[in-house]
């Protein structure tokens, strides 16, 4: 044996697992369970589950029924290619927790966003006010590309407030827009039929 043999990748693994493994005060034997199954598409096999990590065959069932009880595992029945039922390790659990964790750290970074675009359009720092409005937009269902576009036509029209802003959010919801295509399909529609209406006047009957 030499120092190749521990650069040889036996495991993969992420700051994401090790994060929620550190929340959830797993035991390193937990833990190491979790990155097993997460990197093995095995069949359930406590037998080579214990020798592969090293632990004595009782141990590894406390492990097991462990994360059993925490619901971070279930077992699945399934048939094999030859039609036998057998058990196979399902980690939808967990990866559902690892999920939501994805999507809070995604929601904070869409807030940071849609602030900075606030004070970058206003050119100065939102109070805190205003931060309360923003974010009841947020919560209310409001997309940021939607705020953010709201923002940039109130911006546009010289109106920099955010009554003004609410207002244009609330009449795109009304009209069920959902993002910024919507609103700008409907604009396109609309410059479209101005176009007509002015080719189809009659200058003529004017001058009469």
């Amino acid at each position: 044996m030499n120092k190749l043999f521990f650069k040889t990748q036996k495991f993969v693994t992420n700051s994401l697992i090790i994060k929620k493994a550190i929340e959830l005060n797993l035991s390193l034997e937990e833990y190491l369970f979790l990155m097993y199954f997460d990197n093995n598409n095995y069949y359930l096999d406590m037998e080579r589950l214990s020798n592969d990590l090293g632990l004595d065959i009782a141990k590894a069932y406390n492990v097991f029924n462990s994360l059993i009880s925490k619901k971070l595992i279930v077992i699945d029945t399934i048939k094999d290619k030859e039609g036998r039922m057998i058990e196979q390790v399902n980690l939808d659990n967990f990866y559902d927790l690892l999920l939501e964790d994805e999507t809070k750290e995604e929601k904070k970074e869409i807030k940071a966003d849609v602030f900075s675009a606030f004070e970058r359009e206003f050119g100065r720092t939102i109070s805190a006010t205003e931060y309360e409005i923003i974010n009841a937009w947020l919560e209310k269902g409001y997309t940021e590309e939607l705020i953010i576009g709201a923002l940039k036509e109130a911006v546009y029209n010289g109106v920099s407030n955010l009554r003004y802003i609410d207002k244009i959010l609330y009449e795109w919801s009304k009209k069920g827009y959902k993002n910024m295509d919507d609103v700008n399909k409907y604009n396109k529609k609309r410059n479209n039929e101005m176009k007509e209406e002015l080719f189809d006047y009659n200058w003529l009957d004017e001058d009469e």
